[in-house]
């Protein structure tokens, strides 16, 4: 037991540091899901409706890869369907998220080494970081049941413990990556990496089989969760599968951490070369950059082609059924169907490439507070022209993957590029405004910096589900999206994109001139 020393004490606090983050990823995942019943019901009433939906989206492939096949029209059924493979992937995001946090995080900024100087024992850091990866997935799992269990507490469990079970076997792959690697950064992108090859090979495979039995969804732990088929005939044995994915990856993870120094790992960090070839402060920040900037391009041009493909089919998405075509024209703001479906995909990678620029913009405070600004700073360079390098791909960087986006958009649906690819670069300014709110909180209140997620994260939810809940109009215009004109289209209204530029603006002057006159973090 002197291995897990100090277990208690670090998950008491890794949950202090996440008192926040935990509860709002269980909310916005369970959430989602309780709030399905009611958004389904209020679109398919009837049982016919919902039958006629179950068959259409069972006939179509493009539907099938990607929310997954059919397996029930009753209520819950349609439920677990439409938010199922979502809130599993959602799941996995957070999961590898927190146990990155407190495990290689915790080693590359010297933390753990402190920690460990106590009387801490070698598998307590990686023990607590998997207990608070847990607890998000209890909760999830939980608030999931509680909402569908009106509908049949066997399926509402069945898809609870999917969906928290989907979290955990992240949750353990990121526990490995971390092992492997003496970069955070490194350590996410490799377990995001692998969710994305589960989410491409679940979709590859549902695409080609309605039956959701192919092999290459099998492969795929987010098929697992579909596989589960709750409210269609649950199979209670797919659960020991994922039992044993989690239990299998939790070993190894030991096995690795039991094997290596703290700050030590795996795959040796490569040496730089023994000359610089780096010419300033804009290249450097470039330098750190690229590789995310190459991964969100790359996943925007992808995801592009996929929705692309599936414009021509919105019709058929929704039918006649008016409601769900009222839907597609609050988020996309057009009569025609298809440039109301193209106009919400651009809203949508609108509102994920805010993700990018927060973040892109949040390495800069990272590089501040890590203590490797200081010695760039001890010379000539000044502030504002080392701050101007890091956002420069921030804000540069963001109209690039959007061009990708609206490129892969315009390319699967085979219309015009030029209509779908201005509709892309129409969501710029949202993009920088929220980029700017990020700089303003890094520049001013540095301690506060990650809230610029929390903005952008709460106009992501508007944007996504808001709709969906009918949710009042004030509370939509929060977001600055929610001003952008909806294109492709005719009629678009040009005011709040300059007034939204402005701000922009406005909000990056202030950020910079506040980081200008305050001390550095450290």
């Amino acid at each position: 037991m002197t291995a897990l020393a100090g277990t208690g004490t670090l998950t008491r606090l890794a949950l202090r540091r996440d008192r926040l983050a935990i509860p709002l990823w269980a909310l916005v995942t369970g959430g989602l899901v309780a709030s399905g019943p009611g958004s389904l019901e209020g679109l398919y009433g009837t049982a016919a409706a919902r039958a006629e939906l179950a068959a259409s989206m069972t006939a179509n492939s493009s539907m099938r890869s990607l929310y997954g096949p059919v397996f029930s029209d009753s209520l819950g059924g349609l439920v677990a369907w439409r938010f199922g493979t979502f809130a599993a992937v959602l799941a996995a995001v957070a999961s590898l998220i927190v146990v990155v946090r407190h495990t290689r995080e915790e080693e590359e900024t010297g933390r753990q080494e402190l920690l460990s100087a106590g009387a801490v024992g070698r598998r307590a850091p990686l023990t607590s970081a998997l207990l608070a990866a847990l607890t998000v997935n209890a909760a999830t799992a939980l608030l999931i049941v509680a909402g569908l269990a009106g509908q049949g507490l066997a399926g509402a469990l069945a898809l609870g413990l999917a969906v928290g079970g989907t979290g955990m076997v992240f949750a353990t792959v990121a526990a490995l990556a971390a092992q492997l690697t003496e970069s955070a950064r490194l350590a996410k992108g490799i377990a995001g990496g692998v969710l994305g090859l589960a989410f491409a090979l679940r979709a590859a495979g549902d695409s080609g089989d309605a039956s959701g039995d192919s092999v290459l969804t099998w492969l795929s732990p987010v098929g697992w969760a579909g596989n589960v088929r709750a409210y269609g005939g649950e199979r209670w044995w797919v659960l020991l599968l994922i039992a044993a994915a989690v239990l299998v990856q939790t070993v190894l993870a030991y096995g690795l951490a039991a094997r290596r120094d703290v700050g030590a790992s795996f795959l040796a960090t490569r040496p730089g070369p023994a000359a610089g070839r780096l010419s300033g402060a804009g290249a450097l920040a470039l330098r750190l950059q690229r590789g995310a900037l190459a991964g969100w391009g790359t996943g925007f041009l992808l995801g592009g082609l996929v929705f692309g493909g599936m414009a021509e089919g919105a019709a058929e998405i929704v039918g006649e059924n008016e409601k769900a075509r009222e839907i597609f024209e609050r988020m996309g703001g057009q009569t025609a169907l298809t440039d109301a479906f193209l106009a919400t995909m651009v809203s949508l990678f609108g509102m994920l490439a805010s993700l990018y620029a927060v973040g892109a913009v949040l390495r800069a405070h990272g590089e501040e507070t890590s203590g490797r600004a200081e010695p760039l700073l001890a010379g000539s360079l000044g502030r504002l022209r080392w701050a101007a390098g890091h956002l420069l791909p921030a804000y540069a960087g963001s109209a690039l993957i959007l061009l990708a986006a609206g490129l892969g958009l315009s390319l699967g649906h085979g219309g015009s590029h030029g209509p779908v690819l201005g509709a892309a670069l129409a969501q710029l300014p949202a993009v920088w405004t929220l980029a700017g709110v990020a700089t303003l909180l890094w520049g001013a209140v540095p301690r506060a910096a990650a809230a610029g997620w929390g903005a952008a994260g709460l106009c992501l939810a508007l944007g996504w589900i808001g709709p969906a809940l009918d949710l009042p109009q004030a509370l939509l215009d929060v977001s600055p999206f929610a001003h952008l004109p909806k294109l492709p289209g005719p009629g678009a209204a040009w005011g709040p994109v300059l007034a939204l530029t402005a701000l922009a603006a406005a909000l990056t002057a202030a950020g910079l001139a506040a980081l200008r006159r305050r001390d550095l973090q450290v």
